[in-house]
């Protein structure tokens, strides 16, 4: 157990802290949800929805975790056979996710805590059939980057493969453009880079998609794509929607234009991972730690950091703990080998310092 007593020492990689600000906008009454106040609460989001994630294209909102967005993605966007590549667990998952729904699904593997290149997937695509790729933008369990605006250059390459992309531990905390891109479903859920408390999804699209889930006859009634993209065009919800959880998006959404917009977020969270790097090169070196992905492939919102030789990723958790800081040990095959630092939502630079002075004390 945790004792944090102020905010700005929960540094998990999810679900992140979230501002009292958005947590006091949250606790208003309730609101018809058919109501004319729900369509002015979706209307009042829709350009800060645009801009998170750069469309043109109203993105979409559904109550669920970013796991249902995930086989939203499959049931909607793959035919028959889908290319996963994989470097870390939510790689794994996505693939997991389209077997599940019946779809036949071929990986493409690298080592935990590297990314697959763009020369890699081109290979790839070029000896295998199939009708999508899924990806990890940001991998969570290992901190590893994929070189997205790359990968996406390459679907383009060969026709009709769709792009589906989970960018739950990257929107809202690096450059992620849909439009720009050419991203066919690009997901996120609101307890990463958003810092939200969990239970939203969120996605923007192309219209490829749109044309492709048309053509797929069984896509299930909760995920049904198509019904989503209508419904947001009417400033309406698919199904009763968490409306708590919408009144804290809205504010988040506000705080982010006060801040100077998603750039500026973009801007914050890129000095955090600097800041972390900058003190693996001096103290944090020095105590035995270091980066588990190589440096051109390092995630601007969670840091996995490889432990000294003898010491335990969960013993140091447990440690911070007791001094009233939250991070996170290894995920899966990771657990004791590594930590994640989770820099990301309203934390700041300053706030991480003070998280990486306690780190040496337990270290040292």
């Amino acid at each position: 157990m945790t004792t944090n007593t102020s905010f700005g020492q929960f540094f998990l990689p999810g679900p992140t802290e979230v501002h009292p600000e958005v947590l006091e906008a949250m606790s208003r009454p309730m609101i018809a949800h058919r109501g004319k106040g729900m369509t002015d609460l979706l209307m009042g989001m829709d350009d800060g929805l645009r801009a998170l994630f750069r469309t043109e294209r109203t993105p979409i909102i559904g109550t669920c975790a970013a796991t249902g967005f995930m086989e939203m993605a499959i049931r909607n966007g793959v035919k028959s056979r889908a290319l996963s590549l994989v470097g870390g667990s939510f790689g794994k998952r996505f693939a997991a996710i389209g077997r599940a729904c019946g779809r036949e699904v071929i990986t493409l593997d690298v080592q935990l805590g590297e990314a697959v290149e763009p020369d890699m997937l081109r290979d790839a695509l070029k000896r295998s059939d199939v009708d999508a790729v899924t990806l990890v933008h940001s991998e969570t369990s290992t901190g590893a980057l994929a070189p997205l605006e790359q990968l996406a250059e390459v679907v383009r390459e060969f026709d009709d493969v769709m792009l589906l992309v989970d960018a739950v531990t990257s929107m809202a905390g690096s450059p992620v453009e849909t439009d720009k891109w050419e991203l066919d479903f690009v997901l996120t859920g609101s307890q990463k880079a958003l810092a939200l408390p969990p239970g939203l999804a969120l996605a923007g699209y192309s219209e490829r998609m749109i044309e492709r889930a048309k053509k797929i006859p069984e896509r299930g009634a909760y995920l049904d794509f198509p019904a989503y993209v209508d419904a947001a065009k009417d400033h309406q919800p698919t199904n009763t929607p968490g409306i708590s959880s919408y009144y804290g998006l809205d504010a988040q959404l506000k705080r982010i234009e006060a801040e100077g917009g998603i750039e500026a977020r973009w801007d914050r969270h890129k000095a955090m991972r600097e800041r972390v790097e900058e003190w693996i090169l001096g103290k944090g070196g020095d105590l035995g730690l270091s980066y588990l992905p190589a440096e051109d492939r390092r995630s601007w919102t969670v840091s996995c950091l490889n432990v000294p030789d003898g010491k335990n990723g969960r013993d140091i958790q447990y440690a911070l703990g007791d001094r009233g800081w939250t991070i996170a040990s290894g995920y899966g095959d990771l657990k004791t080998s590594t930590i994640r630092l989770g820099h990301m939502g309203d934390h700041t630079v300053e706030e991480l310092n003070s998280l990486l002075a306690v780190l040496e004390e337990v270290l040292s």
